[in-house]
């Protein structure tokens, strides 16, 4: 995480990639969103999908492990150098969640964040709010899943 001060409107990062297998699906299916196309492969086949398809949920939750763990490699790099570790707000919020195509087992799905807006917070001069496309791409280039997510983050001199 950076301070408020330190980001740019188009600044893009990259999350990382995670590759969905059948039994991760079904496990998080199970667990969370028990529908017949997230838990039995001849009923994904079946249904408009065409395979076992990941939950959107699940496709989310990865993409929020990865924002945090780029954040934890961040402030790993920011402490080897002697920075100050910035610690980032709660989210607000998302808006226009979309789950696009099909997320297959076995499909590797690419993931990265791209900042749409920045603004200082009216209420708390302490914090500024970032708004971040956050999207994943499968390894045939296509756009799955984005979502326009918002995040409080710290300024550097309190507004």
């Amino acid at each position: 995480m950076r301070f408020f001060e330190d980001l740019q409107v188009g600044q893009r990062r990259g999350l990382g990639s995670y590759t969905f297998s059948a039994e991760e699906i079904k496990r998080f299916a199970a667990q969370f969103d028990p529908q017949r196309f997230h838990l039995d492969a001849e009923e994904g086949r079946n249904s408009l999908f065409g395979g076992l398809a990941a939950s959107g949920w699940h496709i989310g939750s990865i993409c929020m492990k990865l924002i945090v763990a780029d954040n934890q490699r961040l402030a790993e790099i920011a402490r080897t150098r002697g920075e100050k570790i910035v610690q980032g707000g709660p989210s607000p919020g998302f808006r226009e969640l979309r789950w696009i195509k099909p997320v297959l087992a076995g499909d590797t799905i690419t993931f990265s964040s791209v900042i749409d807006s920045l603004r200082a917070s009216a209420s708390r001069p302490q914090w500024g709010i970032l708004q971040a496309r956050n999207s994943g791409h499968n390894q045939r280039g296509e756009l799955v899943f984005s979502v326009l997510a918002s995040v409080f983050v710290p300024r550097r001199h309190n507004g």
